[in-house]
This record gives structure tokens, sequence and C-alpha cells, in this order.
């Protein structure tokens, strides 16, 4: 009898993510559909009437995409937002993370408290202030802008959450490492980076996510050679509010490549996940 519970629960549960996971691909599905149909298809009626009828589906509209020197600029341009952010992010924090960990110096712990109190400090009140001292830097309006923007507000989440991770690792491994003549630098690098991937991962995750799909920051602080996908896209909108064959395969490209760095490091996300909830 509790054989027979625990397989139907299971199968309820197995069912519900079932039916979660249509739900939330539901919009994916219709919006890649969407990007593959003329706009004359697509004035006649919702995405799902392209299932019926096959053959209004073609890369036309990527090719045009290619072609919309805005588009593919913002495309360039939220890389070179994104993937140095990304990095420096994450390794930054990972130094810092480890200092604040294992390394006795004067101030740690207030300076650690002081990094936990910038996590309530909103976004919106650093915006106006720090946009005119970019000004005054010639940095407003630049992709290096942008960056180190990205790059300050950042920091505070990951330099707790890699903090965090490192504390929870053995004393005596790295006092056996220290004792064996390693330095802190060969520690970090060779002990305790390996053993921290999975937060790494995850936090590289999160902050790439967060990036990319960014447009606040990047409506302020960057002009129109520097800005993102998801600002030309609102500019499309603004401008072109009918010209769905750019903006739908445009917003796909902009959603497809999140995904594809989510699943491509899903197995570090997911250890990392696990490893914190044990913890």
């Amino acid at each position: 009898m509790n054989a027979i519970r625990r397989g139907l629960g299971n199968s309820l549960v197995q069912a519900f993510l079932v039916v979660t996971g249509l739900v939330w691909f539901t919009p994916v599905a219709g919006l890649l559909v969407s990007s593959l149909r003329s706009a004359q298809d697509t004035a006649k009626g919702g995405w799902w009437t392209a299932l019926s009828s096959p053959g209004q589906l073609s890369f036309d509209n990527y090719s045009a995409l290619l072609k919309n020197s805005g588009m593919t600029q913002s495309l360039w341009n939220t890389v070179l937002i994104s993937v140095p952010t990304t990095f420096l992010v994450v390794v930054i924090a990972a130094l810092a993370g480890y200092a604040f960990a294992w390394l006795d110096f004067p101030g740690r712990d207030a300076i650690f408290l002081v990094v936990v109190a910038l996590l309530v400090v909103p976004v919106q009140i650093g915006l106006l202030p720090v946009a005119k001292l970019f000004g005054q830097l010639g940095l407003f309006g630049t992709i290096p802008g942008v960056v180190l923007f990205h790059v300050a507000y950042g920091l505070p989440f990951a330099v707790f959450l890699l903090r965090n991770y490192f504390a929870e690792m053995p004393k005596e491994m790295l006092e056996a490492a220290r004792m064996d003549g390693g330095t802190e630098w060969r520690i970090f690098v060779q002990l305790v980076l390996p053993v921290g991937r999975p937060a790494i991962a995850s936090l590289a995750i999160f902050q790439f996510l967060w990036v990319w799909n960014d447009m606040l920051v990047a409506l302020l602080f960057a002009d129109s050679s520097s800005q993102p996908l998801t600002v030309e896209l609102q500019s499309q909108i603004r401008q072109f509010g009918s010209n769905i064959d750019v903006l739908a395969p445009g917003a796909f490209v902009s959603l497809v490549v999140p995904l594809v760095v989510f699943f491509a490091f899903q197995r570090y996300f997911v250890q990392g996940v696990m490893a914190g909830s044990v913890k």
C-alpha cells in the first residue's frame, strides 16, 4: 500500500511538473513561431494558426534581422556589456570572498558589514549621482560606463554569496595546505576555486542573466551607439510598432541566449543550489 501511495505521489508530482513546464514553455514557443512568420501572416491570426499551416514558416525574418544594423550592433553591445561584467564580478567577488572568509586583516568584519549593508541600497538611488559622476569622467553613454555600474552594484551580493560559501569549507583542509607550504594565492587557485566551482557557476549565471536582460541601467547610461538589445527592441517598438518581422526574431534571440547559458551550466547551478541548501 505504501508503495502504491509513493508511486501515485510521484506520478502527481511529475504530472504537475510537466504541466508547469508546458505553461512556461508556451510563450517561448509562441515567440519562436512568430519570429518565423511574415508580418502579413501575423496580422491575419495568432501564432498557433501556423501549426496547421507550416508553409508560413521561414527564416526570412532572421535574414532581415542580420541586415538590420541597429539590431546587430545592439546584440554585439549586449555581449560586450554582459561578458566583461560577469567576468569582473566573479573574479573580484571570489578574491574578496576568500579574503573575508579566511584572511585576518584589520577591520575585516566591519568592512564585510558595510558590504552586506549595501545589499539594501536600491539601484534607483544611485542612478542620477553616478550618471553625473560618469559625465564628469567622460564615461557617460559608453559601454565601459555601463559595465562599471553593473559591476559596482553586482559586487555586494556576489561577495556576500561567495564569502558564505567559502567560509563553510573545512578549516583543516586549508591548514593542511598551508602546512605543506602552499601560499595563499596557490591555495586560492588550486584548492578554493575548484571546491567553490558550483557557487561560482551559480553566481555567474545569475549575474549574466541580470545584465543581459537589463534595460533600466542601459536606458540611462548607454547612448545610441552603445545601447544593448533590450533598449534597441524598446526603441523599435516605439518607432515601428508594426515591424513585427524584425521585433519577433530580435526578441527571440534576446531570449534564447540566456537559455543556452543556463542549460550549459545547469549541472553546476544545481550543485551550487543543493550545496547551499545542505549547508
